[in-house]
C-alpha cells in the first residue's frame, strides 16, 4: 500500500468531508425527539414486562409458600 505525504492526506480528507451531506437543524431536532420517544416507549414496555413477570412469580411462589 502506497504511503501518502501529509499534504495529500489533508487534501483527501477535505475532499471526503466535502461529500458529506450534513443534516438540517430540523432533521436533527426531529431525530432527537424520535429517539426520546422510542426510549420512553421501550422503558414503559420493559417496566410492564417486569411487572408482569414479578406478579407471576409472586403468585407462583405464593402457591408453594
Amino acid at each position: 500500500m502506497a504511503r501518502t505525504n501529509p499534504l495529500q492526506f489533508i487534501q483527501q480528507v477535505r475532499a471526503e468531508v466535502a461529500k458529506v451531506v450534513w443534516p438540517t437543524r430540523r432533521e436533527v431536532l426531529l431525530t432527537t425527539v424520535m429517539v426520546f420517544i422510542m426510549a420512553t416507549l421501550t422503558a414503559i414496555f420493559f417496566a410492564l414486562v417486569d411487572l408482569l413477570i414479578r406478579t407471576g412469580l409472586e403468585g407462583l411462589l405464593g402457591l408453594f409458600g
